[in-house]
């Protein structure tokens, strides 16, 4: 199946029924639970040594500093406008896996990340070497906040807190399982968690919560006690304007999107990983990299991907520059049009056309 159009936004995207039975005879089933925690639909993670990781990149002095030296572009969007649009779908790259996304007049924001570090400590771990394209004060008032799993780089404490004491009323915040207890200490309640395959409906748009190849932890003891995953987002049916995204959050490449492609249909939009997988033997499991990026932008049949997880924290031993450019051979290598899977500046806003139906075809 693919995808035959050119503008973002289909109503052919909303033929299929994402039913609870489509969904199971897809292969999406709630996630298995073992006394070791939570498991991948397709087993067991492949784990390499962390130490042998470490000492490689140490030695041989990586990740080595990309060619612009950290001067990244960073747009800046016109804040005004995006606090009172409610009738224009759009998209912002806050950065890494955090993105602004208004789609059908609802604020919706992703694994939300506005710290110096993606880590539990103010002076060490992996720093922003990139300022958010959106301040936490430039944002909307946001309606739902998708969280993907619990790693650093995309659950930040200060960041949900102050999200939560937005003016106006906090957001809620959908989650994966084992997450809504930890907000609750955090002093969060306005939330729901979601097993795979799960669904809920908020301000007005359906909400999936699906697998991802990834693991969780936050400390040394609690690894893989809450789950991971991605998001799709769909307005209703029969929507004036109808749109469908697909936030992956963060994985290794899996049998999963096949699944996601068969359950779902087509994607309007897709935000996908690109980066942080060098090197592969170690990273390859839990971290897709730009060729298996667009092979996941095939498998779940989107229209448009933008890239995600790349030049914001220096996660993996590949410079932070160059994500991009191996997308862009992946994406002529496939055959793909150069504007199908690309990225955006930090800060960069794109206007999620929904004039101009597409069509899902065999």
């Amino acid at each position: 199946m693919l995808c035959a159009a050119s503008a973002i936004g289909s109503a052919a995207a909303q033929d299929v029924d994402p039913s609870p039975e489509r969904l199971a005879a897809s292969g999406i089933h709630h996630a298995k639970h073992t006394d070791n925690g939570f498991e991948n639909s397709d087993g067991p993670l492949a784990r390499g040594s962390v130490w042998k990781w470490r000492w490689e990149r140490l030695i041989h002095g990586l990740p080595r500093p990309p060619e612009n030296g950290y001067a990244f572009p960073v747009d800046h969007p016109d804040v005004a406008w995006l606090k009172a649009n409610r009738s224009v779908n759009t998209m912002t790259w806050i950065g890494h896996a955090s993105a602004l996304l208004q789609i059908d007049g609802v604020n919706i924001l992703t694994d939300p990340v506005f710290s110096e570090r993606a880590s539990p400590f103010s002076f060490a771990g992996p720093k922003r070497y990139v300022p958010p394209g959106l301040a936490l004060t430039d944002l909307p008032h946001i309606d739902v906040v998708l969280i993907s799993h619990s790693h650093y780089d995309h659950l930040d404490a200060a960041s949900v807190q102050a999200l939560n004491a937005q003016a106006g009323g906090p957001p809620l915040f959908l989650v994966p399982l084992g997450i809504k207890a930890w907000l609750a200490n955090k002093g969060i309640v306005n939330a729901q968690e979601l097993d795979w395959s799960d669904r809920t409906r908020a301000s007005g748009l359906d909400f999936w919560f699906v697998p991802a190849t990834h693991w969780s932890a936050r400390s040394l003891t609690d690894r893989n006690e809450t789950l991971w995953g991605g998001w799709v987002v769909r307005t209703p049916p029969h929507a004036a304007h109808p749109f469908s995204l697909y936030f992956a959050g963060d994985t290794g490449y899996s049998g999963d999107f096949k699944r996601i492609g068969a359950a779902f249909g087509c994607f309007d939009l897709a935000l996908i990983p690109i980066g942080a997988y060098a090197p592969r033997w170690f990273m390859g499991p839990q971290h897709v990299d730009p060729q298996q990026a667009v092979q996941i932008f095939q498998d779940i049949h989107a229209r448009k991907a933008i890239g995600i997880h790349w030049g914001t924290f220096e996660l993996a031993d590949e410079p932070l520059d160059e994500p991009p450019k191996k997308l862009a051979d992946a994406t002529r290598d496939a055959g793909l049009s150069p504007d199908a899977f690309t990225v955006l500046h930090h800060g960069q806003m794109m206007t999620l056309d929904t004039s101009t139906a597409g069509a899902c075809t065999p």
